[in-house]
């Protein structure tokens, strides 16, 4: 069962479909490449996010205090560009493996959600904070908008972490029922009459 009915949404009509092309098939069927995938995209994740912590503790000032922002972030951040870069390409594909579950998983919503936070917060810290770092370049501990930074960043790629890997659970797969009635709302599943 895979939760669609007629009364399915234009998206998971979509995602039906992409989750049924012969490429999505072969992918999550696949011997060697899913484990592959999964793999690298967990490496990855791995490099960017320890990568991102690293600035983030130097933001916070608990870490590196004697290094200037500017050098840490000029010698980090390549490094955690390619680990996300790679790690969105390889969540992208294991998302492609089974599209519809994903999109029902109440994990994979809030990974979601906390992936625009991150986002979010990257954007403004370089958009406003990094570029005055001149100013702040050598203090031991940053200005409060760069501490923020850090610690929205922290919490940001922790909740990704954690909800990336309880994605792996059904516990609240929408063919599991009965659900409480939030459950089914936040993982938006579409639960037939007479079905509890």
């Amino acid at each position: 069962m895979n939760g669609l009915t007629d009364g399915s949404s234009l998206i998971e009509r979509f995602l039906a479909w992409l989750g049924a092309t012969p490429w999505s098939v072969a992918l999550l069927e696949s011997l060697y490449v899913w484990p592959l995938i999964e793999s690298v995209h967990v490496l990855t994740i791995a490099l960017f996010v320890g990568t991102a912590v690293m600035m983030d503790l130097r933001l916070l000032g608990f870490a590196f205090k004697r290094v200037p922002a500017s050098a840490f972030t000029e010698r980090l951040l390549p490094w955690t560009r390619v680990g996300f870069a790679v790690s969105l390409m390889t969540g992208l594909l294991v998302f492609y493996s089974q599209p519809v579950r994903y999109y029902h998983n109440v994990f994979f919503r809030i990974k979601v959600l906390a992936l625009i936070l991150a986002g979010l917060n990257v954007w403004l810290f370089h958009s406003r904070v990094h570029r005055r770092v001149s100013q702040w370049d050598l203090n031991p501990v940053p200005p409060r908008a760069a501490r923020v930074a850090g610690v929205v960043s922290i919490f940001a790629w922790a909740l990704v972490v954690v909800t990336g890997r309880m994605i792996a659970y059904n516990w609240f797969d929408c063919d599991l029922q009965p659900q409480p009635d939030f459950v089914n709302w936040l993982a938006g599943c579409v639960v037939e009459a007479g079905v509890e």
